[in-house]
């Protein structure tokens, strides 16, 4: 990562100075913006988040983001999604409602269920330790095969 030039999104929100902070240490060199010129020229983009997965869409809307971040993946840009900026890169979510996304993955997020697949009750939001449960269909066995 020495002296990669890395541009995270400032969209108003989020720990910046934590990304901004983890980067430098392993050598990069940071742009903080919400300039849709150079987001667009960068060869590795962070884009940050915290809230809502409709009120980021909104953010990234009113500052004129919209195209540069679709754009990216022609790019060939490495893009790097952190919390709900790594959900917003799906089709859409059903967060709190039916709200579009990027589209630079294929698929839609959904809450975390209420209850396990054995029926025991779920606290959200959760801190801790849990057993994953492998099912046979799952994605990663379509992305394997």
């Amino acid at each position: 990562m020495k002296n990669v030039n890395t541009t995270i999104i400032d969209l108003g929100i989020g720990n910046l100075m934590s990304i901004i902070r983890g980067l430098e240490y392993y050598g990069a060199k940071v742009t903080v913006t919400s300039d849709p010129n150079i987001i667009g020229n960068s060869s590795h983009v962070v884009l940050p988040g915290d809230g809502a997965f409709k009120y980021v869409m909104e953010q990234i809307t009113k500052k004129g983001l919209l195209s540069t971040l679709k754009n990216l993946k022609k790019s060939k840009t490495i893009l790097l999604g952190i919390c709900i900026g790594m959900q917003i890169l799906f089709d859409e979510s059903s967060e709190f409602e039916e709200t579009k996304g990027l589209g630079l993955i294929s698929g839609k997020v959904v809450p975390i269920p209420k209850q396990s697949i054995d029926g025991e009750k779920i606290s959200i939001p959760h801190m801790g330790w849990n057993t994953v449960a492998h099912k046979e269909e799952s994605l990663f066995n379509i992305a394997s095969a």
